[in-house]
């Protein structure tokens, strides 16, 4: 009758429930937990993270530099008025002096500076490159944030299993000490038996408490990724990635060359540096002021027009430019040195998930089925009086941890992926 009882609570775990561990994570979550996926996560990151919002922000500053760059200067305008007298002392300067007139005299000037078109159209340009450049970096950071959600959600997925794994084991562990506390009763098994057996429950236990707390502690990244949009009751329903299919290192290469956003920001950069430099060159052209203005005076009324020019003789810009030569400098070393960092971390992201997706296939084609059948091999001989108590929960343990490799190397291949999207600019 004992083996019979054993037999069932041994064996309720296999290696194929891994794939499908969503079931024991349903019982795992509590009665009206929200659960998620990935693609509502990343969109509730899109919508909530408080790094969309700096981009936002930052195309907007630049189209309000858009606008300020194609307005034209404002007019001046100055003016006096006063009381005038005419006074008269006769055509030889003799006898007194006579108050002939007096009126109420003023003047009005205005002026318009006049911008050189040449400085004119590189200042737009300028402005637009930047706006053209805060765009970029929108389509970087929401590259970035996905990614980074991507790699949270698959480290709580794996907690997650982890937790359900560990409880499972824990079940087990209690069925089992319950027998053997059921034989030593009886007088069938040692004293001794029932104290192993006790130790196992124990170390269950606490392995449960460390992936539960692993759980929360994943609970918390992915929940800061949202903004707090998730909060501290939730769970995650998805599976981890498989490797693409006709994924080749050429393509990958060409792919971040041609359309990664951090790579196109930095060409914005610098073609918008290039554009400063221009504009600062151009400005040692001095902007002309045109003047008009109206003068009225006892005995004299006037209409007068002039030009206002200023000299750059002390100085030229040369400062401005030379500065904007530096950071033209900059950002043509910051492209290259993103070029190769880029390039490095697309050859080591594909080739860890290569590795990974190795891995992955030495346990699809037998190590798990291996890991199953000592497992049972080691209940059945327990079960005929052949092998000890120690033995079983040996290969429990081994089997419960081939189980967490197997869905470790499924985690590092998912992340591999998302990072190498990362690198890359955009999906695989």
């Amino acid at each position: 009758m004992m083996a019979i009882r054993l037999a069932p609570s041994l064996t309720c775990v296999t290696s194929l429930q891994l794939i499908m561990l969503w079931c024991a994570l349903c019982a795992f979550a509590e009665p009206g937990v929200q659960t998620y996926t990935l693609d509502s996560i990343v969109e509730l990151a899109l919508a909530k993270n408080p790094v969309v919002s700096f981009a936002e922000g930052q195309i907007e500053q630049q189209r309000g530099q858009q606008t300020a760059a194609g307005a034209y200067p404002n007019p001046s305008a100055s003016g006096n008025m006063g009381q005038g007298q005419l006074r008269d002392t006769g055509s030889a300067g003799i006898g007194p002096v006579l108050d002939r007139d007096s009126l109420a005299e003023y003047n009005l000037t205005v002026g318009q500076p006049v911008e050189w078109p040449s400085m004119r159209a590189a200042r737009q340009r300028v402005a637009d490159l930047g706006l053209a450049t805060a765009n970029v970096g929108m389509v970087e950071t929401r590259l970035n944030l996905t990614s980074q959600v991507k790699v949270a959600f698959y480290g709580l997925l794996l907690a997650q299993q982890d937790a359900a794994l560990a409880r499972q084991n824990l079940d087990i562990v209690e069925g089992v000490a319950r027998i053997v506390k059921a034989r030593v009763k009886s007088g069938e098994a040692p004293q001794f038996e029932s104290i192993k057996a006790e130790v196992e429950v124990l170390k269950a236990r606490q392995q449960l408490a460390r992936a539960d707390n692993a759980v929360r502690v994943n609970r918390v990244v992915v929940d800061t990724l949202t903004g707090g949009a998730l909060g501290m009751s939730y769970v995650v329903q998805g599976d981890f990635t498989g490797m693409p299919k006709d994924l080749h290192i050429e393509g990958l290469m060409v792919r971040m060359m041609d359309q990664h956003p951090n790579i196109q920001r930095l060409l914005k950069s610098v073609e918008q540096s290039e554009w400063k430099i221009e504009f600062e060159r151009q400005s040692r052209l001095p902007t002309v002021t045109v003047n008009g203005s109206y003068w009225r005076e006892i005995g004299r009324e006037a209409f007068q027009g002039g030009l206002s020019v200023p000299m750059p003789l002390w100085y030229r810009r040369q400062g401005e430019i030379a500065s904007s030569l530096g950071v033209k400098r900059r950002e043509e070393a910051e492209l290259l040195r993103t070029r190769n960092e880029l390039a490095r971390a697309v050859h080591q992201h594909y080739q860890d998930a290569r590795t990974t997706a190795e891995l992955i296939e030495v346990f699809d084609k037998g190590l798990l089925k291996q890991a199953q059948e000592a497992l049972r091999l080691a209940q059945f001989s327990f079960q005929q009086g052949a092998s000890s108590l120690l033995e079983v929960f040996d290969a429990q343990r081994v089997q419960r941890q081939i189980l967490l490799d197997y869905a470790q190397a499924r985690h590092d291949l998912s992340v591999s992926l998302a990072r190498l999207e990362q690198a890359v600019g955009g999906t695989l």
